[in-house]
């Protein structure tokens, strides 16, 4: 994959698996773990990856943040970020902080050494508006897989059913943009597609009913 130049006032799709496509998301702790991270580390005045690894997570605000999180998802074997950066190299030094605590934090958990994640993280630059709005829906629509396998390629089989999974799903940002309470995103930073809830919603269920209605007409 070609290496991005990361530039402030643009947009990326940031992205890393297991190693082996093995689950890096075993229980409840660790999804929130790696939550947690995403507000801690994203400070350039972040604490010691030992200190954070080793004690209580209870920070305060950032001061100044490396990077703005648009919209996040996390599956079990692999992770979805949109984001910007806010300062000169921010994302690069924001994931490697990542993935380096996470990576500590869970080896540690299971007694294991060695790569936990596929290298460096992967990266798309979201060069147009229609590919930044795909990328809200593709980010949040992720969790469908996970009661619906074959929902890309056939339409959800059940749409009422699919819809709530990916409205409750806890470890995705789509909560925040509902709720209107932003812990880990920061929408001021990016473009206002969803200025509130109703946007939201119309959104992710285009992309659903796109593919209930593909569903629907095929032979």
């Amino acid at each position: 994959m070609r290496k991005i130049k990361f530039s402030e006032g643009e947009y990326y799709h940031l992205y890393n698996r297991g190693v082996d496509k093995r689950k890096i998301f075993t229980n409840p702790a660790e999804y929130k773990r790696f939550l947690r991270y995403l507000s801690l580390l994203n400070d350039t005045a972040t604490p010691r990856l030992t200190y954070a690894i080793n004690h209580q997570i209870d920070e305060a605000k950032p001061r100044q943040s490396l990077v703005a999180i648009g919209a996040y998802c996390l599956m079990p074997n692999h992770f979805h970020l949109y984001a910007t950066p806010l300062i000169d190299g921010g994302i690069s030094k924001f994931m490697q902080r990542l993935q380096t605590a996470y990576t500590m934090y869970f080896n540690e958990k299971h007694e294991r050494s060695g790569s936990l994640l596929q290298g460096t993280f992967k990266a798309q630059h979201a060069d147009t508006d229609s590919y930044a709005k795909y990328l809200f829906s593709y980010i949040h629509l992720n969790p469908a897989k996970l009661i619906d396998p074959q929902w890309k390629e056939f339409g959800p089989s059940d749409f009422k059913k699919v819809r709530e999974f990916v409205r409750k799903y806890p470890y995705s940002s789509l909560g925040e943009y509902i709720s209107k309470e932003h812990a880990i995103t920061d929408p001021s930073k990016f473009p206002d597609y969803f200025s509130d809830a109703r946007d939201v919603d119309y959104h992710i269920d285009s992309w659903l009913e796109a593919k209930e209605q593909k569903q629907k007409h095929e032979p």
